[in-house]
């Protein structure tokens, strides 16, 4: 992210520390390079059948490839209109016409472009073809362009990087290429390796079970505890070690926050001299249970911890 950003962020996070005594229910205080450009606006054709690869392994057998050179007979798709996708652990995912996560590779370069992935490679790692790429929602058309492979056929690139599909992934939305020999990743929007690390400090994610929740800088659940206080004051009721199973969630700005209400907003500090952030006033924590970005494990434990929505409420909590 950009600095005048973060430096933005920074100074108003200090003044977030200043607006501690504030009541709570109260307002505290680019162009592709190298490669040619795509231009084509066609529909996706559809591509075959992924050879008989699993789901689920992303360890490298024995050709070094991870997907064990198996032909998916998917090297000559075409990409279709690319889409981007949410995914927990990874934030914004590049995906093809029919949803199926496109990669990149290490060895490859962008300035110029030039793919490194040919015979055994390409079988694991079938190249996107470049015909009929476009850009859907959220896409920049100018970071479309095509490089020609070894064989003569032309690949889509995003941003100058070649783009690949992977064989053990069988239907849209798998992410089995991620991290395989530590070379192969995810594709983000601008061509870049998909990260959660450009997240805001609050954020929301649409969980399939429990809807709108509240999540930290790196994607992890944001959780409320039943027995704290909100009003006229926050109080945490989570204290000693309580507290090393329920971190509490620093404090940001309101201006690093996306999609949360803005009111009560607000940090406080804790008797035991933590600063932590609440949401409506209510003190926000993580669940050290929670191992990876998108786990809902905290959910209900103990019938007091919940997950938090956008404006403070728990989820799913009984109804008083």
């Amino acid at each position: 992210m950009k600095t005048s950003w973060r430096s933005a962020s920074l100074v108003a996070s200090a003044a977030a520390v200043l607006a501690l005594t504030t009541a709570c229910g109260q307002e505290s205080g680019t162009s592709s390079v190298g490669s040619q450009n795509v231009g084509a606006t066609a529909p996706a054709g559809g591509y075959g059948s992924v050879g008989a690869a699993g789901t689920g392994a992303s360890a490298s057998p024995s050709n070094g490839y991870g997907a064990d050179g198996q032909n998916s007979g998917a090297q000559s798709s075409a990409a279709g209109k690319l889409a981007v996708a949410q995914n927990a652990e990874l934030g914004k995912v590049l995906t093809d016409g029919n949803g199926m996560t496109l990669y990149r590779f290490d060895e490859d370069t962008a300035e110029p472009p030039k793919s490194n992935c040919d015979g055994d490679c390409a079988k694991a790692w079938p190249p996107v073809a470049a015909n009929d790429a476009a850009a859907g929602a959220g896409i920049d058309k100018a970071l479309l362009g095509e490089v020609t492979r070894a064989d003569g056929t032309k690949q889509l690139t995003i941003g100058g990087w070649p783009a690949y599909r992977y064989a053990k992934d069988t239907k849209a939305g798998d992410i089995t290429g991620q991290g395989v020999g530590g070379k192969w990743f995810a594709l983000a929007p601008d061509g870049k390796k998909a990260t959660l690390a450009s997240l805001p400090g609050l954020s929301v994610r649409k969980d399939p079970k429990l809807g709108d929740i509240v999540v930290d800088k790196n994607g992890m659940t944001v959780y409320r505890f039943l027995k704290d206080v909100a009003w006229p004051k926050p109080i945490s009721n989570c204290t000693g070690s309580c507290l090393e199973k329920w971190p509490a969630v620093g404090i940001v700005s309101k201006d690093d926050t996306k999609g949360i209400e803005k009111k009560g907003l607000m940090g406080f500090t804790r008797p035991d001299g933590v600063k932590q952030m609440t949401v409506d006033c209510w003190p926000a924590y993580t669940f050290s249970g929670d191992t990876k970005p998108g786990d809902i494990n905290g959910q209900g434990v103990g019938g007091t911890w919940y997950a938090m929505a956008p404006d403070g409420k728990p989820v799913g909590a009984p109804k008083k």
